[in-house]
């Protein structure tokens, strides 16, 4: 039976915890943070029922000094375990950037509620000290940005999982029905001949034959497509590289029946060849709900 994988995030508050467990939550990893070091065994066993869920993150810090010896006593077993495979990231920051981001956050450090921040962040870092050391991954995130940080945590972990975290949606949608609130590039194709004045067609959508020739057969469709496949093609790389976890592409009709659809589906397909992609037609039926 293959193992689990988990992954332990830990470290210094403010070195970016919170930024490498959404890193995590892109990946397909099930995450959860500051999770009681006691729990570790009872929620371990409880994953290993779930067929599902195969990879972990958990953060697990001193958010609550009362489970510091829970917390030092967690690390040292975890470097005995033979029964999943563990990684143990360590995340630090100077003591100067470290006061620089709570400054920014205007938030406590969790030792120091209601004194110093460097003086919390002092007594963390002499607590932390073994933690650090039993850490496999020590990642230094001073002079790091957040997405410098997350593609880090991406190459490392993606090359691991074989995993494509970056992913393709593309939707087609009636502009009379409003636009997509989630769309990050939004096209019009009502300028194409519309299949709904044919009675033939009226009651078809653009996943049907004719109606999916008579689209692309109309004056002008193919070389738009044309020019709209190599603009998406040749600027996804680029959102992948900022870092996106994916990227919504909304093409609109009147209705989202028969111009929008056609586009959409051969648009999703064509983009399937090199990324991963889901196709969701918005609008595809509210002619039968009309109808009802």
């Amino acid at each position: 039976m293959t193992n689990n994988q988990f992954v332990i995030i830990t470290g210094m508050s403010g070195a970016g915890k919170t930024v490498v467990m959404q890193t995590f939550e892109d990946l397909g990893y099930f995450c959860v943070d500051n999770m009681p070091p006691t729990l570790l065994p009872k929620f371990k066993e409880l994953i290993r029922s779930e067929k599902d869920v195969t990879r972990v993150a958990l953060v697990m810090d001193l958010r609550s000094q009362a489970f510091y010896d829970e917390l030092i006593e967690m690390y040292a077993d975890l470097n005995n375990n033979e029964e999943d495979d563990i990684d143990i990231i360590f995340l630090d920051a100077s003591d100067a950037k470290l006061v620089s981001r709570y400054k920014e956050t205007r938030r406590a450090h969790p030792l120091a509620r209601h004194g110093r921040v460097i003086d919390g962040i002092r007594r963390e870092r002499e607590l932390m000290i073994n933690v650090k050391d039993a850490a496999d991954v020590v990642i230094d995130t001073t002079n790091t940005s957040p997405r410098e940080l997350r593609e880090e945590i991406m190459h490392s972990f993606e090359a691991v999982n074989d995993t494509h975290p970056f992913h393709v949606e593309v939707m087609s949608f009636g502009f009379k029905y409003g636009l997509p609130l989630d769309a990050d590039i939004v096209m019009d194709v009502r300028f194409l001949p519309n299949p709904y004045y044919d009675l033939k067609m009226r009651y078809e959508t653009g996943l049907d034959e004719d109606v999916r020739e008579f689209v692309m057969n109309s004056t002008g469709a193919e070389q738009f497509y044309e020019q709209l496949y190599n603009l998406i093609a040749s600027t996804l790389p680029g959102y992948e590289a900022e870092g996106k976890a994916s990227l919504t592409i909304a093409i609109g009709c009147t209705g989202g029946q028969h111009r929008s659809v056609a586009i959409s589906q051969r648009l999703a397909n064509d983009l399937a060849q090199k990324y991963p992609v889901n196709v969701t037609h918005r609008d595809i039926n509210r002619h039968k709900e009309k109808e009802d």
